[in-house]
């Protein structure tokens, strides 16, 4: 185990009380509330583009059935006018006349079964025109929502790296001139104790795992000398010992 000067274990505290912050700040970023409801948002806005699409899908085909219903009354009308006209000319035989008076009146009967067919359709369109002006309104209302809560996102985040690249910067500061063996230790054991590597000895007390040393382990620790490096027994953390009082 290396040693290293007692004053370089104590600045370590406080590299420590950085990191530790700086994970907590990595922590809140990735545990933002925006994240969480734009996420919810981004599904509701998917649920709603597939209804509006098959809302835009329906109200495409209605229009096409409208625009074939119309014509086809239109046909029997145009038929019938010149049906009409040829009866109203009085021109061809007696049996011509009536053959066209018959089928005007299969015309009329025609037109009335297409008409009610068109008014079937224009309903339909209606109802589901009113749907898709509902859908659309929704789906933009919930686009309007996100982006506010992008915008709140990104003014949190801006803020989190901001406080971060303060941290990082102190750290810096304070990390600088540290016993570079000292330092690997420490960054060995933050890695495999989760991102706790350092921590005071107070009392009998370990400020890392919170047990207390047994009084045979304490006693060796005193009697070592002030730049030994020593480590809890319970949960491997550097033991940095702090004078007395503090």
């Amino acid at each position: 185990m290396p040693n290293a000067p007692a004053a370089d274990q104590r600045r370590l505290l406080d590299v420590q009380a950085l990191d530790t912050r700086l994970d907590q700040l990595a922590h809140k970023r990735r545990t933002l509330p925006e994240l969480a409801r734009i996420a919810e948002l981004d599904a509701q806005v998917a649920d709603l583009h597939t209804a509006l699409v098959t809302s835009q899908t329906a109200v495409a085909d209605l229009r096409r059935e409208l625009a074939k219903a119309e014509a086809d009354v239109q046909q029997v009308r145009d038929r019938a006018a010149r049906n009409q006209s040829r009866l109203d000319s009085g021109q061809g035989t007696a049996k011509d006349l009536q053959a066209l008076q018959h089928e005007l009146e299969s015309l009329a009967k025609r037109q009335g079964d297409l008409e009610e067919v068109e008014l079937e359709v224009m309903e339909r369109l209606e109802a589901h025109e009113r749907a898709l002006t509902e859908v659309q309104d929704a789906h933009a209302q919930l686009v309007t929502g996100k982006s506010q809560i992008e915008a709140q996102r990104d003014a949190a985040l801006a803020q989190l790296d901001a406080e971060v690249a303060q941290v990082q910067a102190e750290r810096a500061t304070v990390a600088t001139g540290l016993d570079a063996g000292l330092v690997t230790l420490y960054d060995r054991l933050r890695a495999q104790l989760g991102g706790s590597g350092a921590a005071a000895l107070r009392g009998r007390r370990c400020e890392g795992c919170r047990l207390e040393l047994n009084p045979l382990d304490l006693d060796g620790i005193k009697a070592k000398p002030e730049d030994a490096v020593v480590r809890c027994e319970e949960c491997g953390r550097i033991l940095v010992r702090l004078p007395e009082g503090q």
